[in-house]
């Protein structure tokens, strides 16, 4: 059997047929059940291990995020009790929230906020302060947006100087760097891999979930290949069902930001 390594197969058209699997069942000895497709065009595969993931191993992974405009207390509350109830690694919300959701969850669960989100494109001196203030009132762990204009215009020291100074003041906190993935290249996913373990940040995270498109099987293959020691991987937008949340966690991702996970949990009384 295969060990945790993708199969990449280049060709210029790839037709979804049945031969394709065919010739895969038999030259490595697995059947549809046992691949996860990543790149159709690209005719990239993943050979899954085993049996399918304990649903509990799945929900432990998940940040229980709600970031929407519309965000009420109530509706945060909830996000709570099902992050608690279900055992979440945390609940992602906004920060003007994180003061009255650490005493809520009174310990029983993380409490994870954003900065410069979503878009990435305040001060290093804004992110700063939101960080120091989002810790201040009980955050555990901060998910920051990096500037993605100066990625592309490869200001790499200004960035990662940034991601230092908003790591100082999170002390001891879990510090998570999104990149946007959707908006890069390969190269510039692979320079941030390289600039997030430089600053000493805890994890890379793919996407906000308020762009273009959230994170790919792909993208978790470049961040497991390229990232340094210590740093973890987070996909995020777009996990909707089960079988992503597998998927992702199969190719390397430590968390997963989603609030799909829990609800599919609850709503099909899967625990």
């Amino acid at each position: 059997m295969i060990k945790k390594r993708s199969l990449i197969f280049i060709r210029e058209r790839f037709l979804q047929s049945e031969c394709t699997f065919k010739i895969l069942s038999a030259i490595f000895n697995i059947t549809i059940d046992n691949v996860i497709i990543i790149d159709y065009n690209k005719l990239v595969f993943k050979i899954k291990q085993g049996e399918n993931m304990d649903i509990k191993e799945i929900l432990g992974k998940c940040d229980h995020t709600l970031l929407s405009v519309t965000a009420t207390w109530p509706e945060i509350k909830q996000v709570i009790d099902d992050g608690i109830k279900y055992g979440a690694a945390s609940a992602c919300i906004p920060p003007c929230y994180v003061d009255e959701a650490k005493k809520y969850a009174n310990g029983k669960l993380a409490i994870c906020t954003v900065i410069g989100f979503p878009n990435g494109y305040s001060s290093k001196d804004v992110k700063v302060f939101e960080a120091f203030d989002a810790v201040k009132h009980g955050a555990d762990e901060i998910d920051m947006v990096i500037n993605i204009g100066d990625l592309k215009a490869k200001f790499y020291d200004k960035i990662q100087d940034e991601i230092t100074a908003v790591k100082s003041v999170c002390g001891d906190k879990i510090l998570k760097v999104i990149i946007e993935t959707c908006l890069l290249t390969e190269e510039e996913k692979i320079k941030m891999c390289e600039i997030v373990t430089a600053a000493k940040a805890d994890y890379i995270k793919t996407s906000t979930g308020f762009s273009t498109a959230g994170a790919t099987r792909e993208d978790i293959e470049i961040f497991a290949k390229h990232v340094g020691e210590g740093v973890k991987i987070k996909a995020a937008g777009g996990i909707s069902s089960i079988q992503d949340a597998e998927d992702f966690v199969s190719l390397g991702a430590d968390r997963l930001g989603t609030s799909r996970i829990v609800k599919i949990v609850k709503e099909e009384n899967l625990l």
